[in-house]
C-alpha cells in the first residue's frame, strides 16, 4: 500500500508537468526555453533530496559532487550566454578549471551560495532567451574562436546540461536510496498506468 501511495503521487507530479501532457510550442525559442526549463527544474528536484552533507559527497575518486557539477553549469551559463550574441562565449574572466574543485565548506551557508550562483547563470540563460527573435536563430556566435550558427550553439548547451543534469540525479539517488527517490520522471513500473491516464484508456 505504500509503494502505491508513492506512485499515485508521483503521477500526480507528473500530470501537472505539462511538458508530458501538451504538446511543445511550435515556435523554436520557445522550445529551447520550455527544454531548459525542465532541465532546471530536473537538477533542482534532485538538490530537494539531499541533506547538505549529500549535496557536497564525493561518492568516489575522481568524480564530482553535486555541489560541483552545479558550480560548473552556472559557470559555463554565465560565461555563455551573458552578450551570447555579440561576444564569443568562452569569457576571458571564466576560470572553467576552479569550476571542479570541491568547496572547502560543507555548510548550508556553502550551499547557498552555489545555488545563488545556479540561479544567477540559469537568470542569464533565460534573459538571452527572450530577447531571441526569429531572425537570430541564423546568426553566427562564438565559442572559443570556434563559429557557431544559433540553432547549433543552443544544441550543443542542452546537450551539455543534459548530461550533467542526469549525473546530478544518479549521483543524488545513490545517496537517497531507490526506495525513498522521489520520481521527477515516471517511477518504475509506471508507464502503462500514466499512459492510460494520458491516453484516456483507464479501466
Amino acid at each position: 500500500m505504500q509503494a502505491m501511495g508513492l506512485f499515485s503521487d508521483a503521477l500526480v507530479r507528473i500530470m501537472t508537468n505539462t511538458q508530458y501532457t501538451t504538446p511543445l510550442p511550435n515556435d523554436l525559442v520557445a522550445v529551447w526555453i520550455s527544454v531548459f526549463e525542465r532541465q532546471k527544474a530536473f537538477g533542482e528536484h534532485a538538490f530537494n533530496q539531499l541533506a547538505d552533507e549529500q549535496f557536497f559527497t564525493i561518492l568516489a575518486p575522481g568524480l564530482n559532487s553535486c555541489a560541483i557539477i552545479a558550480n560548473h553549469i552556472a559557470g559555463n551559463l554565465i560565461s555563455r550566454f551573458t552578450d551570447f550574441l555579440t561576444i564569443d562565449g568562452e569569457k576571458p574572466d571564466r576560470d572553467r578549471d576552479s569550476e571542479f574543485n570541491a568547496p572547502d565548506s560543507h555548510t548550508p551557508e556553502a550551499r547557498a551560495r552555489i545555488m545563488e550562483r545556479w540561479e544567477n547563470g540559469w537568470g542569464v540563460l533565460f534573459e538571452t532567451l527572450g530577447s531571441l527573435t526569429v531572425e537570430d536563430v541564423g546568426k553566427i556566435v562564438m565559442i572559443r574562436s570556434v563559429p557557431h550558427p544559433v540553432h547549433a550553439a543552443m544544441a550543443r548547451a542542452m546537450d551539455h546540461y543534459s548530461f550533467h543534469i542526469g549525473q546530478i540525479n544518479i549521483i543524488a539517488r545513490q545517496q537517497v536510496g531507490t526506495e525513498n527517490w522521489q520520481w521527477f520522471t515516471l517511477p518504475p513500473g509506471g508507464s502503462r498506468a500514466f499512459n492510460a491516464k494520458l491516453m484516456g484508456d483507464e479501466k
